[in-house]
């Protein structure tokens, strides 16, 4: 499992699993970082959120396609 160096985690994840890098965890910062910023549902103190787990899925789901150019209907 990898984490950045924030001391909390050394203390609930069993060392032989565990590395401390920030070099590992950039990338997914990234997407958390996109996935606020175009989806309401997932952003900090915000009216909106998720009432069903398949709509979230289903809205990630269209936002990475959009990203990736998968989607046609956007274009």
């Amino acid at each position: 499992m990898m984490t950045d160096h924030w001391r909390a985690y050394a203390e609930f994840i069993p060392e032989t699993i565990h590395t401390q890098s920030k070099a590992e965890t950039y990338t997914v910062e990234g997407y958390n970082g996109i996935l606020r910023h175009f989806l309401a549902r997932l952003r900090r103190k915000t009216k909106c959120y998720t009432k069903s787990l398949e709509m979230l899925k289903y809205s990630v789901l269209l936002l990475m396609k959009n990203r990736n150019k998968e989607l046609s209907i956007f274009n």
